[in-house]
C-alpha cells in the first residue's frame, strides 16, 4: 500500500518528523482524501484480481492524462492513482510527459519497493512530447535486463502504402521475469483519430509493427509477448486491424474484451493482447473466462455527487469564459470533463492475471514423457 504520513494531523508531527510529500496540506484536504481512499479501497479489493502468494502476477495499463504536464491535479489526486497503481504489479503507462515531477511525486507515495523504467520522449508534433513507461513491484518480479524501443528498417517499412518509416510513438519492448516466467511487454500509444486516413495510418502501424516483431521473435530472449497500452481502436472502426493483430498469434484478455476504457465509456482505447506458450497462461475465472478486469475511480472518487467539494477549487484554476460560478449545469459539465479527468486521467486503468507457477503441469508433463520412453 502507499504511504499516508502526509494524511496525518499536526498533532502526529509534534511527536515525530514523518517525511511529507506535501507540506502544505490542510486538515480539510486531509479529510476529504481520507473519505476518498475510504470508498477506494474496498472497490479495488472487490473488482480487481487478487494477489495470490508467488502463483499470480496483475498486469495493467493505464494511459494518465497528460502525467508530468497537466497543473490541476491536487495532492489528494496522487493518493489516489498511487492506490490503483499499488493494487497491480506491473504497470504499462503511457502519457508521460517531459516533465517527470508527478512521476516522482507517485514513486515516493508508492515508496521504496517501487521501480520504473521509461523511454525517451518521442520528439516532433507527432510524438506530443510523450513518453512510455513501466511502473513495477521489486518484490513481485524483476528486469531481465532486455529494454529498448522497437524501430523499424527498410525490409520492414519498404511497401508502406503511407511511406511510414516508422511509428510515430515509439512501441517500448521491456522483458521481465517473474517466478519461472519470463515475459516481453510492448507498450504501445498509437495514433489516434477517427475518420478514413486517421484508421488506415494505425492500421498500418499496427501491421509494421507486428512484421517486425516477427522477425524480432526470431532471436528474441522470450517468446512470451504482450501487446499492450491505448491502441486508440475504435469499435466501429478498427475490427480489420484488431483481426490482423489475431491473426498473427495473439490472443486478447476476455476479461477486457469489449469493455469501454474511456472516462467517457464509449470506446475500448486500452488493450492488451498476449502471445502466450504452454507455460505462459492466463487465469481464468468461472464468470468470464480469462481473469481481467476495467476499473472506473470515479465510481468512487470524483463522484458526479462531489462536484460542490470542488467548485473552490475548479473557479481558482478556471481560464474560460463559461459561467461556472452562476450555472450548476455548466460547473457539472466542466467537473466530468475535463477537470476530474485532469485530476485522474481520461482513461480507465486495465488488468489482466497471469499465472507464473506452473510447476505442477511442468513436473506431470516431464513424468508422462518420461514414463511414455520407458
Amino acid at each position: 500500500m502507499p504511504f499516508y504520513n502526509d494524511l496525518r494531523p499536526e498533532a502526529d508531527f509534534a511527536k515525530r518528523d514523518y517525511a511529507r510529500v506535501f507540506p502544505t496540506l490542510s486538515d480539510a484536504a486531509r479529510a476529504r482524501c481520507i473519505e476518498g481512499l475510504l470508498r477506494l479501497k474496498p472497490a479495488l479489493s472487490a473488482q480487481i484480481p487478487q494477489r495470490r502468494s508467488e502463483t499470480n502476477l496483475l498486469i495493467a495499463s493505464w494511459n494518465l492524462k497528460e502525467f508530468g504536464h497537466t497543473k490541476q491535479r491536487l495532492p489528494e489526486a496522487y493518493f489516489y492513482i498511487a492506490e490503483i497503481l499499488a493494487h497491480f504489479d506491473l504497470i504499462a503507462v503511457q502519457e508521460i510527459k517531459s516533465g517527470l515531477y508527478d512521476l516522482d511525486v507517485l514513486m515516493r507515495l508508492l515508496g521504496p519497493n517501487w521501480r520504473y523504467l521509461i523511454n525517451d520522449i518521442t520528439e516532433g508534433a507527432a510524438g506530443n512530447s510523450e513518453r512510455s513507461g513501466y511502473i513495477y513491484n521489486t518484490r513481485r518480479l524483476r528486469p531481465s535486463g532486455l529494454a529498448g524501443e522497437v524501430g523499424m528498417w527498410d525490409e520492414i517499412t519498404h511497401d508502406s502504402p503511407l511511406g511510414l518509416k516508422q511509428l510515430k510513438r515509439a512501441p517500448y519492448m521491456t522483458g521481465f521475469i517473474a517466478g519461472w516466467k519470463r515475459f516481453a511487454m510492448v507498450n504501445l500509444h498509437l495514433h489516434p483519430g477517427q475518420g478514413a486516413d486517421n484508421v488506415a495510418l494505425r492500421a498500418e502501424e499496427m501491421r509494421l509493427l507486428l512484421r517486425a516483431l516477427e522477425e524480432k521473435r526470431k532471436g528474441l530472449w522470450s517468446d512470451n509477448l504482450v501487446l499492450v497500452g491505448d491502441m486508440n481502436l475504435y469499435s466501429r472502426h478498427d475490427d480489420p486491424t484488431v483481426a490482423r493483430i489475431k491473426a498473427a498469434g495473439y490472443r486478447e484478455n476476455a476479461g477486457l474484451e469489449g469493455h469501454d476504457t474511456n472516462a467517457s465509456q464509449t470506446e475500448a482505447y486500452d488493450r492488451m493482447f498476449f502471445r502466450t506458450g504452454d507455460y505462459f497462461r492466463m487465469a481464468q475465472t468461472a464468470a468470464a473466462g480469462d481473469s481481467g478486469a476495467v476499473f472506473n475511480p470515479f465510481d468512487h472518487v470524483y463522484r458526479d455527487v462531489d462536484v460542490a467539494i470542488y467548485r473552490d477549487d475548479m473557479l481558482a484554476d478556471y481560464t474560460g469564459a463559461r459561467d461556472l460560478a452562476g450555472d450548476d449545469a455548466t460547473l457539472l459539465g466542466y467537473y466530468k470533463h475535463p477537470w476530474r479527468k485532469n485530476q485522474i486521467s481520461d482513461h480507465f486503468p486495465i488488468v489482466a492475471e497471469i499465472l507464473i507457477d506452473d510447476s505442477q503441469s511442468f513436473l506431470q508433463d516431464k513424468y508422462a514423457a518420461l514414463r511414455g520412453g520407458v
